[in-house]
């Protein structure tokens, strides 16, 4: 396993980052960064890689 630095929230099986944040978050954090979204608060509908938040809600 390599020592890379990932900025984000949450990086899930090493390869996927989340950075979780409200409606105006950008992705200066990720920007870098493969395979990586926003869990964004306040919207309603997934728009490039900006997921809303509540859709994390449905796969509990």
């Amino acid at each position: 396993m390599s020592s890379v630095r990932i900025h984000g929230d949450f990086l899930i099986n090493h390869e996927i980052a989340f950075e979780v944040g409200g409606k105006a978050k950008d992705g200066k954090q990720i920007a870098k960064i493969e395979n990586s979204y926003i869990a964004a608060d306040n919207i309603d509908y997934p728009m490039g890689n900006k997921i809303p938040l509540w859709l994390f809600g449905l796969m509990y």
